[in-house]
């Protein structure tokens, strides 16, 4: 008997291992890194999503989608902190002038900014 066989039917290649033929499957290499977002995402698919986030597992694409949506939220976060920095004057003068005043105020619209994305439907 053969050692690897191809299945035309679906396209897959079975390995045999004892008396059984065991379909060779692997994972994508394009493993990227997932940050607080994407972690959050995924926790919420796994539990009101569950049909979702077993296709995306079974296709090989819940790395990437995880990833995609970590990205495009830390983009809005950025945005935000961005706008909410301009709109209260907190600029490069004042981080030059006053490092101190400048990181208080920093951190007040960040953590302001991350209220808010948390409370986003």
């Amino acid at each position: 008997m053969e050692q690897f066989i191809y299945d035309e039917s679906n396209g897959l290649w079975y390995e045999q291992q004892g008396d059984y033929y065991i379909p060779c499957l692997s994972l994508p290499e394009d493993h990227q890194p997932i940050g607080l977002w994407g972690q959050r995402h995924l926790r919420y698919i796994k539990e009101y999503r569950d049909g979702f986030y077993t296709g995306l597992l079974l296709s090989g694409k819940l790395n990437s989608n995880l990833a995609d949506i970590d990205r495009q939220a830390q983009e809005q976060l950025d945005t935000i902190i961005r706008q909410m920095a301009q709109a209260q004057g907190v600029t490069e003068a004042l981080k030059a002038a006053d490092p101190m005043a400048w990181v208080g105020r920093m951190n007040n619209i960040r953590a302001a900014a991350i209220e808010i994305m948390m409370n986003r439907e």
